[in-house]
């Protein structure tokens, strides 16, 4: 299973809450990762929250495909920004060479370790020759829930760079190494990847 039930329904239940944190404007990462892609691009999101990314995705000229794993936001994503976003599992995609970019703001990290490489492989699978991918994940040593109940990967750098580089016809492009707080207001070490398809 490529989602904790408890980590969705803890968004399912304070999806109001977290987009008034969070859903107001988008990622500063998003920008500079959309520069990579060719103009008007298909775009997949994963875990699309409050909508806020794929509506700066659409602005952009893009064609956006916004995906959340909890209804609740998907429910939020259209009414404040009518994105099209649709309720789907990062273990339901099964697109093949459909995307010119996947991105995956702060949502690959609540995957499970043993379900990520499959979920790594369908991203690879779905992005067109030449396209990008982005992640953001919290690093740590061990999974675990924090203080909220929220499941979460927690993988050191180098654990995480192996299961990427697993994948043939993949490389990992940027590393960028930050601290950022979160919804529970707790400062943790995080880690992004761009990633290219050859």
């Amino acid at each position: 299973m490529s989602t904790d039930p408890d980590t969705i329904a803890f968004y399912q239940t304070r999806a109001p809450h977290y987009v008034l944190k969070f859903g107001q404007s988008h990622s500063y990462q998003l920008d500079p990762f959309l520069d990579r892609l060719p103009a008007g691009g298909r775009v997949l999101e994963l875990g699309c929250g409050g909508g806020q990314d794929a509506a700066r995705i659409a602005a952009r000229g893009f064609a956006v495909d916004a995906t959340d794993g909890t209804p609740a936001m998907v429910v939020k994503a259209n009414e404040r920004w009518n994105v099209g976003a649709r309720v789907m599992a990062f273990d339901e995609l099964d697109a093949e060479a459909a995307y010119d970019g996947v991105w995956a703001h702060a949502s690959l990290l609540h995957c499970p370790r043993a379900a990520l490489p499959e979920v790594l492989a369908r991203i690879n699978r779905a992005l067109r020759p030449g396209g990008w991918h982005f992640a953001s994940y919290k690093l740590g040593t061990a999974e675990g829930r924090d203080a909220l109940g929220r499941f979460y990967n927690f993988p050191d750098a180098q654990w995480l760079a192996a299961q990427y580089d697993a994948l043939t016809g993949w490389e990992i492009v940027e590393t960028r190494h930050y601290k950022s707080g979160g919804f529970d207001n707790v400062e943790r070490d995080w880690i992004d990847l761009i990633v290219r398809k050859r």
